[in-house]
């Protein structure tokens, strides 16, 4: 076992699980996070892809010497749950992380309508009313917060109001049921009655309640249609599209599992920008509930022959719409009529008691504050179960005038040539210009001359996570997960990993000059590379600024220009941007072209999409300093 005993000694093991784990930089993060008696105990990742999997039982498994499990398949696969439960064979879960893919929503390039990782939450939200973790932390891109006009972010907030106590469920019930008969009619007191029972129900229930439910919104309309000749009853369109627009609202399974059986196949065959995206996001629209209830208020709101200052007509509208609320907006209906009925203090009671988690606000971070030499922007929501406290802030944990640097970051990295794999450490170029920005830190980045500091670059050398662990086995690289498991990987001593330059032509390495030499890849420096004949269909190049942080770093490496080599970056390169240690080796391939990078995950997309380590580290030790 690489763990030290001194370590552990005196400390509580907190239980964490790390989905959607990708690379391993939340795990990573919270594995170095501690107080004098807490540290986290990692049980489980999981991820879609093998190559994550490869990358993490090398690290944790063999280099670390833990136990930890990883869990590779789809979280929206019916049997992902059932599956995960197994692998924790009862395990309970103080802490979820997760950051549910979100490429259709991110602020960097196109947004998707319609794809199917903008429904990824919700899976990541029923593993978390499974569970019933004390904590919750769901990170993301910033765009999330003005994606749909904030209307999505707003959704993810009542889907975590939306997680209920189970066992505080009848007391609420027979609530709701007694305010109700004294506050609304019959009709709605049973639509209301049965909403609240179709969301918090398990599946049979659930089925049963909305069956019922559609036979009260059934038997409304045929009492609002019986005041209107009998005719238009029967033959109108208006009358047919409510009629037939409450079946389809109905059979809400099978429109979900037309919708996820189109979203799916419009994925595997990348429909975008083409002749066809119009006609199948219209399909998807159409069948939508908002859409289906439009078209139902709207055949209401547009026939004749209704009296449109009917009670049991309006009550029949709002009930309508209720069907598509979430939870927590149920709830909010049911507050006016708690107004009117005098309970509302009684009402507030019970939905303390009801509601599991809380989350005060979406938290927006940027990596920099936690001594990551990059600027990248994230939002987390950070679920708090109702007997734990309120998590509002992940405060920074270095000032302002002590961020890192791109230099202090990269400095002893800079001596490898062009098309060239270096395995040790070798003679830096030093560049005197900027030798004083490299200082000594102590491991959150914190600058001071006490305890033990090192400066980043020899932090990374040295390893975060040297107070708790000795290497069970040192660092290695392997291809794949057959390769591991039949011990063939390379057993010759090396020092550095993933540290390898493409080879580039006269005109590319010219190319990338020109535009150091410019500082921006702006119109200028664009006309001058067409007069040298050295055009370039990429739409973006960044020169690094060696005095500040990096942009977010990405997935494609030739995106970022090195500040004085003029180069695409390494892995190991961008992996220091991201805060990673040396000793995290990068599995699988290096790189891959066009498509396969969805499914092949090469090493430079496990770095660009991983959630920096010392963001992950300050998220996890806030979690410690407040959890009971």
């Amino acid at each position: 076992m690489a763990e030290r005993k001194e370590f552990l000694k005196g400390k509580k093991g907190i239980t964490f699980l790390d989905l959607f784990a990708g690379a391993g930089g939340i795990s990573e993060g919270f594995l170095q996070a501690y107080t004098p008696d807490k540290y986290y105990k990692f049980i489980l990742a999981s991820d879609i892809n093998e190559n994550c999997e490869l990358t993490h039982r090398v690290r944790y498994n063999h280099q670390l010497g833990l136990d930890t499990k990883f869990l590779t398949g789809d979280i929206m696969a019916p049997d992902f749950t059932q599956r995960l439960l197994k692998e924790l064979g009862g395990q309970e879960i103080d802490v979820v992380t997760g950051g549910p893919s979100c490429q259709s929503f991110s602020l960097s390039g196109r947004r998707k309508r319609f794809d199917k990782r903008d429904n990824l939450f919700l899976h990541y939200l029923n593993v978390i009313r499974t569970l019933r973790p004390k904590y919750f932390v769901m990170e993301n891109v910033k765009g999330l917060l003005t994606k749909d006009k904030g209307h999505f972010k707003e959704a993810i907030m009542r889907e975590i109001r939306s997680i209920i106590d189970d066992k505080n469920v009848p007391q609420f019930l027979v609530y709701l049921d007694k305010m109700l008969s004294k506050s609304a009619s019959t009709f709605v007191k049973n639509c209301i009655v049965k909403k609240v029972q179709m969301e918090i129900s398990d599946d049979d229930k659930s089925e049963h309640a909305r069956s019922e439910y559609f036979s009260y919104l059934e038997g409304q309309f045929k009492s609002i249609t019986r005041k209107i000749e009998y005719r238009l009853s029967k033959t109108d369109s208006k009358i047919a599209t409510i009629r037939h627009g409450l079946n389809l609202l109905r059979y809400t399974d099978e429109r979900e599992k037309i919708s996820s059986g189109v979203i799916n196949l419009k994925t595997l065959a990348d429909v975008d920008n083409d002749f066809f995206v119009n006609g199948i996001n219209s399909f998807l629209s159409l069948i939508d509930d908002s859409t289906i209830i439009n078209s139902i208020l709207s055949a209401l709101d547009t026939f004749d022959a209704f009296d449109k200052n009917w009670a049991d007509l309006n009550e029949f509208r709002d009930m309508i719409r209720l069907y598509s609320f979430t939870l927590d907006e149920a709830f909010e209906v049911v507050k006016q009529y708690a107004k009117s009925d005098g309970s509302s203090d009684e009402l507030q009671n019970l939905l303390e008691d009801l509601i599991l988690y809380r989350v005060s606000r979406p938290i927006v971070i940027n990596s920099s504050d936690y001594g990551v030499p990059q600027n990248r922007e994230r939002v987390i929501f950070i679920g708090c179960r109702k007997d734990q406290e309120l998590i509002d802030e992940i405060p920074a944990t270095i000032s302002k005038e002590e961020k890192v640097t791109v230099y202090e970051a990269l400095h002893d990295l800079d001596f490898i040539a062009n098309g060239s794999v270096e395995t040790h450490y070798g003679d830096r170029n030093i560049i005197d210009e900027y030798e004083p920005l490299i200082r000594r830190r102590e491991v959150g980045g914190h600058i001071t001359d006490e305890g033990e500091t090192h400066t980043f670059a020899e932090w990374s050398k040295i390893g975060r996570l040297s107070h708790r662990f000795d290497f069970e086995e040192e660092p290695f690289y392997v291809k794949s997960i057959d390769d591991l498991e039949n011990n063939l990987f390379c057993c010759e001593p090396t020092v550095l990993y993933n540290h390898q330059t493409s080879s580039q032509n006269e005109d590319v390495k010219k190319r990338l000059q020109v535009i150091a030499q410019h500082g921006v890849y702006d119109s200028t420096c664009k006309s001058e590379l067409s007069r040298l004949g050295l055009d370039s269909n990429k739409r973006n190049y960044t020169v690094l600024n060696p005095k500040g942080q990096s942009p977010t770093v990405v997935t494609m490496p030739d995106d970022f220009i090195h500040y004085s080599a003029h180069r695409a970056m390494t892995v190991r390169e961008m992996a220091r941007l991201q805060s990673f240690d040396d000793s995290f080796v990068f599995q699988g391939k290096r790189q891959t072209g066009g498509t396969k990078r969805k499914s092949e995950i090469p090493q430079f997309t496990l770095v660009g999409n991983a959630v920096p380590p010392l963001m992950a580290r300050a998220i996890a030790n806030t979690i410690l300093k407040h959890i009971k």
